[in-house]
């Protein structure tokens, strides 16, 4: 039997109360392709129920993080493309006929971008929208849904970059941003992404923070210096007015107007060592 073209990747922990109807329903739309599920840890009966209804199972013995179920999905799959899809009921592989039609276009990854409405909360989707605005800005390309885990890919584009994927839920984040700074083109597909079935594994006190060092991620793994420049540049600045105000004031250079503009060259050198490790990682990869 030869290889499947497209392998359906489902990370899932704690989603019996969901899993069969995701696996099955799958197989009803794309009978020809792979399902792999990745059990990261489950303390119910999700392995069992997703190959009841036909998956590939592989699993963790503890929980290690949605990214690292990812990337283990990503290293056991044979097909040559994956969709990556949520085990919780959110996304309708309908959907997924949309993205592989963006891969057969020529684009090598297609995300599936959430509607407003799509959003568990305000609050989650004013932080996706933030994540949103500050990815556009610094890539310069309009980015709909930074956060999706509803997408399609060419495997091979996608195992150059996992060694960058972090274990946590900022997978999707790191995938994206790693492709565009690459040259790789992503396209967006608009998509409606229900009501999720069963608890969130997202605490947003606990990761509040976490999620907040995204934005700063976000900068530093596309183009470090778009961070760091302007920092720079508004030390300096400050220096230099503060310098204005001392002299014309006491005829003195002091010792806070030094400490400003030794912070601006710091923070700027700081930001061309990123940018040269940045450049060396993708370098790495192949790209």
């Amino acid at each position: 039997m030869s290889d499947p073209i497209v392998s359906f990747i489902i990370p899932a922990k704690n989603e019996s109360a969901t899993i069969a109807q995701v696996v099955g329903r799958v197989q009803e739309l794309h009978p020809t392709a792979e399902i792999v599920v990745v059990d990261d840890g489950s303390t119910d009966d999700t392995a069992a129920l997703a190959k009841r209804a036909g998956a590939r199972v592989h699993q963790h013995p503890t929980s290690l993080g949605n990214g690292a179920a990812v990337k283990a999905g990503a290293r056991s799959a044979k097909g040559e493309i994956f969709v990556f899809l949520d085990a919780d009921g959110q996304h309708d592989p309908a959907d997924a006929t949309r993205l592989l039609a963006r891969l057969d276009q020529g684009f090598d990854m297609a995300v599936g971008a959430r509607s407003s409405g799509s959003h568990a909360n305000i609050a989650r989707m004013m932080a996706n929208g933030a994540y949103n605005v500050i990815a556009s800005a610094i890539t310069g390309q309009t980015i709909p849904d930074l956060t999706s885990g509803y997408r399609a890919v060419r495997a091979d584009i996608f195992r150059k970059y996992l060694y960058l994927l972090p274990n946590g839920f900022s997978y999707p984040t790191t995938i994206t941003m790693a492709l565009m700074r690459a040259g790789h083109p992503v396209d967006f597909v608009d998509i409606q992404a229900s009501k999720r079935k069963g608890k969130s594994h997202i605490k947003p006190l606990r990761d509040g923070f976490r999620f907040l060092l995204i934005i700063f991620k976000i900068a530093t793994l596309y183009a470090p210096l778009k961070l760091f420049l302007p920092a720079s540049a508004l030390f300096l600045l400050t220096g230099i007015a503060y310098y204005a105000y001392t002299f014309s004031t006491q005829g003195r250079f002091t010792n806070m107007t030094l400490l400003l503009m030794s912070a601006a060259v710091i923070i700027f050198l700081i930001g061309l060592i990123s940018e040269q490790i940045t450049a060396l990682n993708y370098k790495e990869s192949g790209s």
